[in-house]
């Protein structure tokens, strides 16, 4: 093994030691946040034998892409690959000396998470990720109930929940649920709250942090030249994405939205309902969005029912990806700023991908129509949906609010206006 101090480096003393009930970390990107969760999970694992976790995100197929990953990287970094097993079916990680456990879970399958039981040992420690997924606060409630039961006397184990995420929206429970000390009562009895960006709670339960790209020592010149630019050229996404400040929720694009579980299949059967499938370009910075919905023109409903939302693919890696979610014979419109990509697809096997039109004011006239109807996004849909909550109009430099959206959280809010550029504006319009 390598010596702690070294694999995980500074700024997150108090979280490495902390041992109350929840342990909650915003953060902006390159925080080391999931890493040192990671890291920490791992260590403290094989310190105590009857110690059992496990690792939690809205979806569960999400997982495998990110907390497992992180996982494994945290066991390669201390050195300690020959005492685990990962497997994949099912997903879970063994402790090989003890037989203990970490498991997976989504909270789209909710019986899953309520009657996990370990085998040996003890649950005793739960990890969320992109805690900000979870939109409703009911549904972690449930979780944080499952994670219940006496520990072994003189065995040193403690129960704790473990929070990280990335803080794009200031109205989200989270805040209120972590970041903020009740003080008082209004004149009509309302609670009065004092907001915190770090703070520890008097009963000693709760330990709440804020970090950002600054702790991470790990970082090189490029990874902070990215920062730096940030900081000079989109002040207000600095403040969240670099220093880990919550989000401003002021003047979003879509208020005619909600989100809803709904059976596609059932709705795809309507004789007046349309499926629609767009496609927004990325690669290295920003990711390769595929908008997945179906269209009532009578009732002005859309329903988002899937996507695709990664970074780094390829064009034959993005067929292959569209092909196994089952949408290679689909109409797809995709962004027409990239045709080459666009034929490389149609080569590769999707027949039926085509640009999307462009025309003045597209933009703008595509937003107008979208903003006619309702909206329903499926939970599962987690990129969709914290798009959709931060994608605001953009503000000049006195905070005035201008007539167009601003070049952020909108890879999804573009792929959906290709998709339904035909059956919300008729062939004079285009939405490229």
């Amino acid at each position: 093994m390598i010596s702690l101090p070294e694999a995980v480096g500074g700024g997150y003393g108090a979280f490495w030691r902390f041992r109350g009930r929840y342990r909650v970390v915003k953060g902006s990107r390159a925080s080391k946040k999931s890493k040192t969760t990671a890291l920490n999970l791992i260590v403290r694992m094989m310190q105590y034998p009857l110690a059992n976790a496990l690792v939690v995100r809205k979806v569960f197929r999400t997982l495998k892409d990110s907390c497992f990953t992180e996982l494994r990287w945290a066991i390669r970094r201390l050195g300690v690959e020959a005492f685990w097993e990962a497997k994949e079916s099912p997903l879970e990680m063994t402790y090989l000396p003890t037989g203990q456990k970490i498991y997976f879970r989504g909270l789209d399958e909710p019986l899953k998470v309520a009657s996990i039981t370990a085998e040996r040992g003890v649950l005793c420690w739960c990890w969320v990720e992109e805690a900000y997924e979870i939109t409703r606060e009911q549904d972690f409630d449930l979780l944080d109930e499952s994670i219940r039961g006496a520990v072994p006397e003189g065995s040193g184990l403690y129960k704790q929940l473990t929070l990280t995420f990335n803080p794009w929206n200031e109205r989200h429970w989270l805040r209120r649920r972590f970041f903020a000390e009740e003080t008082g009562r209004g004149p009509l009895g309302e609670p009065v709250y004092r907001y915190h960006d770090s703070w520890a709670s008097p009963d000693g339960q709760l330990l709440a942090l804020t970090t950002n790209y600054l702790c991470n020592e790990f970082l090189d010149e490029a990874d902070l030249r990215v920062f730096e630019a940030m900081k000079r050229n989109n002040p207000r996404r600095y403040q969240v994405a670099g220093l880990g400040g919550w989000g401003v929720a002021d003047g979003l694009v879509f208020e005619n939205w909600r989100e809803e579980a709904f059976d596609a299949d059932v709705i795809r059967g309507r004789p007046d309902v349309r499926s629609a499938f767009g496609l927004d370009f990325g690669y290295t910075n920003d990711p390769t969005a595929l908008f997945c919905g179906l269209v009532s023109e009578a009732e002005k409903t859309i329903w988002v029912f899937d996507e695709l939302y990664e970074r780094g693919l390829t064009n034959r890696a993005l067929y292959e990806r569209i092909a196994s979610m089952g949408y290679a014979k689909e109409r797809i419109r995709a962004d027409s700023a990239e045709p080459k990509s666009i034929d490389e697809l149609r080569q590769l096997g999707l027949y039926r991908v085509r640009p999307a039109r462009k025309g003045g004011d597209s933009v703008r006239s595509g937003i107008q129509y979208l903003q006619g109807y309702t909206i329903l996004i499926h939970p599962r849909c987690v990129h969709f949906l914290t798009e959709i909550s931060n994608y605001a109009w953009e503000t000049d430099r006195f905070g005035v609010r201008m007539n167009r959206p601003m070049d952020d959280f909108n890879h999804l809010m573009d792929a959906m206006r290709y998709a339904l550029e035909d059956t919300l504006s008729g062939p004079a319009f285009s939405f490229a």
